[in-house]
């Protein structure tokens, strides 16, 4: 499927947020060129990218295979510990309550998202899991990373959807 938006290209010379989260957003653009809702993520640990993915639940079929879920499996392999303390987790999106729970439960040192969403997020959006009392983890969270870019891919993909219930973006498989 075409794709009005196009990808960004980081220099590998400032590894700043921007940089990571150029990378996760390319992710959303692939993510919209499958038909998938555009979110991407990026796993990063000592400044490296250790993992990427985008939401892949229509291809494969499986509610929980959203970019975060996707890129904490990868990193947990990666790094060979389920415990992600000194990871942070960029993504295009806020995360959803299941996400949300995954980065705290996964113990991630930091979430960095591009856009709040006030329907679903769970880290601040809609609400915060992050006010639980007794969570025993809290991972540090940053936004408005690239918001501009990451909403409008977000935006674009829906106005599509509501605008044309024919599209084949949208036909069942």
């Amino acid at each position: 499927m075409e794709c009005p938006f196009q990808k960004l290209f980081p220099s590998q010379l400032k590894k700043d947020d921007i940089f990571f989260m150029a990378h996760a957003y390319n992710e959303a653009i692939d993510a919209y060129k499958e038909k998938e809702i555009p979110v991407g993520a990026v796993m990063v640990y000592e400044n490296q990218i250790i993992a990427l993915a985008h939401n892949r639940v229509r291809a494969l079929k499986d509610p929980t295979a959203h970019a975060e879920i996707l890129v904490i499996t990868q990193a947990a392999h990666k790094i060979g510990d389920w415990r992600l303390n000194k990871a942070k987790l960029y993504v295009t999106k806020e995360p959803c309550p299941m996400c949300s729970g995954a980065a705290i439960m996964s113990r991630i040192g930091e979430v960095i998202y591009g856009f709040r969403d006030p329907k679903m997020g769970c880290l601040g959006g809609a609400i915060s899991l992050l006010a639980l009392p007794e969570i025993n983890h809290r991972p540090i969270i940053r936004t408005d990373i690239l918001r501009e870019e990451c909403h409008s891919i977000m935006r674009h993909f829906f106005e599509i959807k509501r605008g044309n219930d024919q599209a084949e973006i949208f036909q069942s498989h």
